[in-house]
């Protein structure tokens, strides 16, 4: 193997291990506002703006299909509504509703004291540098991968 190859998939499994970790923490936030970590990261995706199913999976690297399932409970439940979609006739908008809002809102205090404890724990410098780096590597994996 090379040192590349190496590298890349030093890269993944670390990937995988810290995606576990995220996955892990937000279900902790969440779970005291009623959420799942799969509810919350949807809600989040339309928390400034609401965005077509496919826009929340482009936007949050899951499958259409999930969204579209978690979508649907999200609107049973009263916390995201559909919208018309200007620009699609028939791909609807997902927004969140007042009460999505309220409870992702819930969850703040919680995430304060988690961003806190890993800013002390890496540094402020050291955890913006790894945001950084975290997104170039997204942008570069998109780039490497589109057909």
């Amino acid at each position: 193997m090379t040192g590349e190859q190496e590298l890349f998939s030093t890269a993944a499994i670390t990937s995988f291990r810290v995606n576990g970790q995220f996955l892990a923490v937000a279900e902790e936030l969440a779970r005291p506002a009623g959420l799942t970590a799969a509810w919350w990261q949807v809600l989040g995706a339309v928390l400034r703006t609401p965005l077509s199913v496919a826009g929340i999976a482009r936007e949050m690297g899951i499958t259409r299909q999930s969204v579209q399932r978690i979508a649907d409970l999200l609107v049973d439940k009263g916390l995201a509504e559909y919208r018309p979609n200007p620009a699609h006739r028939r791909a609807k908008l997902v927004a969140a509703t007042e009460a999505g809002l309220a409870t992702v809102h819930r969850i703040d205090p919680q995430h304060a004291v988690m961003s806190k404890r890993l800013a002390a724990e890496l540094g402020p410098e050291q955890l913006a540098l790894t945001v950084e780096v975290l997104a170039k590597l997204s942008a570069a994996l998109d780039a490497i991968t589109e057909d």
